[in-house]
This record gives structure tokens, C-alpha cells and sequence, in this order.
């Protein structure tokens, strides 16, 4: 045989020590943004921002109840890709992935997975907490620099999770 596997075997692979605490650490600012919302809900006007543009400036309002929107479409994603990283057999590779370097194939993609759910989970709660700030009247925009920084981050995290796996012979 060649070292191909014919099948992808379910390996399990423990999450790291820096995995569990991102997690926890962004799980928990996540939380947070929420507890904003219930703190200042009383305060919180019938009309919120429902849309930013892409230089952060609100171009839709909405009811006050579509800021449920965005947690439970958070919490969502966060379960979905939780799961999805107990299943790295199911992620995509490339053909040269073998029997002695499935493991590291595996973990590589668990946790570029972990790192994007984890930006993802912080985004929602930095918007949640955003938009009632609007509505507070203590900023007016997202600020034109938002939407270039949130996709930087996520390019380069991309990249560097490529160029790591690249290095797996």
C-alpha cells in the first residue's frame, strides 16, 4: 500500500490547554455582552440598529427584540462548530494526508476551526454590545475601521492556519 488511507479514521484527539481556555475566556465576554443587554434593557429604545454598512453606520433600524437575533445565532455557531470539531474526519484535506500524519492533520484543522469559532463568538459580542451603545447614544457608528479589521483578522488566521498546515510532511 501506498500510506493513503482508503478511509479517514476517528481519532480522538484531546483539546489543548490553550483551546479550553479560549473557549472559556471567549464563552464568557460572550456571556457578558448578554448580561450588558439585560442591564440596560429598560434603557434600550423600541427602535435599535438592525444593519451597519460597511463603514459601520447604521442604514436599518428595527424592533428592540431583533438584538435576540444575534445571541441566539452566536450561541448557534458556537454549538455547531463545537461539534464540528469533535469530528475532524469530516473536515476537508488534501490528498497527501497518510496514516503517520493524520493526527497532526487533525489537530491542525481542530484547531484553526477553534480559533475562527472563537473570533466569530467575539464579534457577536462585541456587535450586541455595540448596538445598544448606539441606542444609548454613547457612539453613533461601528466606525469605518470594524469591518476591515474583522476580515484581516480572519485572512491572516487563515493563512497562518494554510502555511502550518503546509508544514505537515
Amino acid at each position: 500500500m501506498n500510506g493513503k488511507l482508503p478511509y479517514r479514521p476517528i481519532v480522538h484527539i484531546p483539546k489543548t490547554k490553550i483551546e479550553k481556555m479560549t473557549d472559556i475566556i471567549c464563552f464568557g465576554l460572550f456571556v457578558l455582552s448578554l448580561v450588558y443587554v439585560v442591564f440596560n434593557w429598560g434603557k434600550i429604545p423600541d427602535e435599535i440598529p438592525g444593519h451597519f454598512n460597511a463603514t459601520g453606520e447604521v442604514d436599518r433600524w428595527g424592533s428592540k427584540y431583533e438584538l435576540f437575533i444575534l445571541p441566539i445565532i452566536g450561541t448557534l455557531q458556537f454549538i455547531l462548530m463545537s461539534l464540528l470539531e469533535k469530528a475532524p474526519h469530516m473536515h476537508n484535506y488534501p490528498k497527501r494526508i497518510n496514516a503517520s500524519n493524520v493526527e497532526q492533520f487533525y489537530l491542525q484543522s481542530r484547531k484553526l476551526l477553534n480559533v475562527i469559532k472563537n473570533i466569530s463568538l467575539l464579534m457577536f459580542g462585541f456587535l450586541i454590545v455595540q448596538i445598544v451603545r448606539v441606542t444609548k447614544g454613547d457612539i453613533q457608528t461601528l466606525g469605518a475601521w470594524f469591518m476591515p479589521i474583522l476580515i484581516g483578522i480572519i485572512f491572516i488566521v487563515v493563512v497562518i492556519g494554510i502555511f502550518q498546515q503546509k508544514k505537515i510532511k
